[in-house]
């Protein structure tokens, strides 16, 4: 069982497919056997999004693996969950959302010091074919600087 502290899970092709515009740390609806497997690390971001439903936030595509010593009343792993920001968040978000460029996605998921699971969800734009090529050239030339940098340090 992994240190529950060091639970940190990242959504990585979000960053390569959108441009980040905003981002906000948004609280998750659960069920027992849901932060239990959380705890264990048994979670997985990609290919999540969220949408408004009656003006509440839902995060959808989140697979957090049923719980191992889970019985019959075990949860649903891919279920869409609820996230808990404020209204003031939530009607900027949702205003937001009526470009047609714009979505919002789901970075990261982590424990915060009082254990309670959080999300960090990022209003987004999305990213052409040649804006990733773009993306995967400055990236390489920044490692090659960082390269440089370190041999010359040494």
């Amino acid at each position: 069982m992994s240190d529950y502290r060091n639970i940190n899970v990242r959504n990585k092709r979000a960053t390569f497919d959108y441009e980040i515009v905003d981002e906000y740390v948004a609280g998750v609806v659960l069920t027992g056997t849901e932060i239990k497997s959380v705890r264990m690390g048994k979670v997985s971001m990609t290919d999540c999004y969220c949408y408004f439903e009656h003006g509440e936030l839902w995060i959808r595509g989140v697979n957090i693996a049923e719980y191992s010593w889970g019985t019959c009343n075990n949860h649903v792993p891919k279920r869409d969950r609820k996230l808990l920001l404020n209204r003031k968040e939530l009607d900027k978000l949702e205003r937001s959302l009526q470009d047609r460029s714009m979505t919002i996605v789901g970075l990261r998921l982590f424990l915060n010091e009082r254990s309670l699971v959080k999300i960090v969800v990022a209003l987004a734009r999305g990213r052409k074919s040649y804006d990733k090529r773009e993306y995967l050239k400055a990236a390489d030339a920044r490692r090659e600087m960082d390269k440089a940098v370190k041999s010359y340090v040494r």
